[in-house]
């Protein structure tokens, strides 16, 4: 198996508070990237997020854990999709920030 993409997202919101607004955020994800997105599976337990989503054809499996200053994401790419593992983390990293921002 490949090595998982890890990824840590800043923020100065507290864990509560991070935990809040990441809850549904991937709701508006399907909603943004809808077209490209064919599921998303999401499992709360705690401050951990298990997710899959269903993608181009793929399947990508992970999970986040919400911290008190940081939110770290950790992605098993598929073969095919660890060829773009850059513009994987770059695009988690602006997602996760937008979702953490919004007021």
């Amino acid at each position: 198996m490949a090595k998982p993409l890890i990824v840590s997202i800043p923020h100065n919101l507290g864990k509560a508070e991070a935990t809040r607004r990441l809850q549904g955020g991937m709701s508006s994800v399907k909603s943004q990237f809808g077209d490209k997105v064919a599921s998303i599976n999401e499992t709360w337990r705690g401050d951990r997020m298990d997710f899959r989503v269903g993608a181009m054809g793929q399947t990508v499996n992970g999970h986040l854990e919400v911290m008190e200053e940081q939110v770290r994401v950790e992605v098993q790419l598929p073969w095919i999709l660890a060829m773009i593992a850059e513009k994987a983390k770059t695009f988690i990293q602006k997602q996760g920030t937008l979702l953490l921002e919004k007021k």
